[in-house]
């Protein structure tokens, strides 16, 4: 399929990731994201591929480690609390080394919370979430066909770094409807997967684990992932940027929140205000090296996000003290709007001479 169609954000990941090769999806329906699961429950079976719904999420996550681990392009999908079950199955997987995608569409919280779209799953998913020193690879995309596009690549990172990959969606994006287009693209070689269980005949037995138990095999184990996740810092930022050469003010966001921002930035400029807007593609290697470029002048930042403050934090690492980090922030389902963020850029603007 390659023509112009319409659809909703979480039918459009999950057909997109029926095309990218996802042999078996296990979930449990949560809102806001319960059209993955409704759509995967018809289009699976009739790829011949495998769609369990199962007894909750911390079932769904069991099911995951043990597809991956014979092989399998697996995924999963949930919203902010059925996330926060799976998290004791993701460390597992982080220390079994096991590809596998998460797919999050936020909603508000703490606790049950509402089912409006947030970005509060931020921490969570870019610190790991569970426990152990360990990261998993996050998305943030701001549109429909973002999402669908990030899916392949998301598969595709998974089974190279043999890693948990989150895709880290909102309530907005999810239900929203948009034109994009749906294409199966040549993916990235990939090594092969001598590790998985497949049945020893022929060859010695491979033995999946996160169980360590010999006095230093745990820290050698560590360093190993840590090691990893240093060529996943190196080789796999994305952002965007737009308008940031000459720009006195920099707004960072990411999502929903960042189209709302790319809009505010556009009317800032009608104004006369210089103001520009650094967009991280990747919540995870995060774009610091961008970031800490971009702060080398003397700019003013503007970290705009549907919480309370959580991505500030690693734009103030990346800042490191060069320029002032402020935040605007709408939590428990809020939404910020361009005339809010224009009237914020407006107030930390420096005026300009006549």
């Amino acid at each position: 399929m390659s023509e112009r169609v319409l659809m909703c954000g979480n039918e459009a990941l999950a057909e997109a990731a029926i095309i990218a090769g996802c042999d078996a999806y296990f979930g449990y329906p949560i809102t806001p994201q319960n059209e993955i699961p409704a759509y995967m429950s018809r289009r699976m079976p009739e790829e011949g591929r495998v769609f369990v719904q199962s007894e909750s999420e911390l079932a769904a996550i069991s099911m995951v480690f043990g597809a991956s681990a014979t092989g399998k392009r697996t995924m999963t999908s949930s919203s902010s609390p059925g996330i926060s079950l799976m998290q004791e199955g993701i460390s597992y997987l982080a220390g079994a080394e096991l590809p596998a995608v998460v797919v999050n569409v936020m909603r508000g919280g703490p606790g049950l919370g509402n089912i409006g779209p947030s970005q509060c799953d931020y921490f969570q998913a870019t610190r790991g979430g569970g426990h152990g020193d360990y990261r998993t690879i996050v998305f943030g995309p701001s549109s429909v066909q973002e999402l669908v596009d990030c899916m392949p690549l998301a598969f595709d990172l998974a089974d190279q770094y043999r890693m948990t990959v989150v895709v880290l969606a909102d309530g907005i994006l999810g239900q929203m409807m948009e034109p994009i287009v749906l294409e199966k693209k040549p993916g990235r070689e990939l090594p092969p997967k001598d590790w998985a269980l497949t049945g020893a005949k022929g060859r010695e037995q491979n033995i999946v684990r996160s169980l360590w138990l010999p006095e230093g095999s745990l820290e050698k184990h560590n360093n190993k992932l840590q090691a990893k996740y240093e060529q996943v810092q190196k080789n796999e930022v994305l952002c965007e940027q737009y308008e940031v050469d000459d720009a006195e003010i920099v707004v960072v966001a990411y999502g929903v929140a960042a189209r709302v921002v790319r809009a505010a930035v556009n009317k800032a400029r009608e104004n006369r205000i210089k103001a520009g807007w650094i967009r991280p593609i990747t919540l995870w290697p995060f774009p610091t090296e961008q970031i800490s470029k971009a702060a080398d002048e003397f700019r003013i930042f503007l970290t705009v996000e549907m919480s309370n403050g959580q991505m500030v934090e690693d734009v103030k690492l990346a800042v490191a003290g060069k320029a002032p980090v402020l935040l605007h922030g709408r939590p428990g389902g809020g939404v910020p709007t361009v005339d809010e963020i224009l009237d914020k850029i407006k107030q930390l603007s420096i005026p300009t001479k006549s």
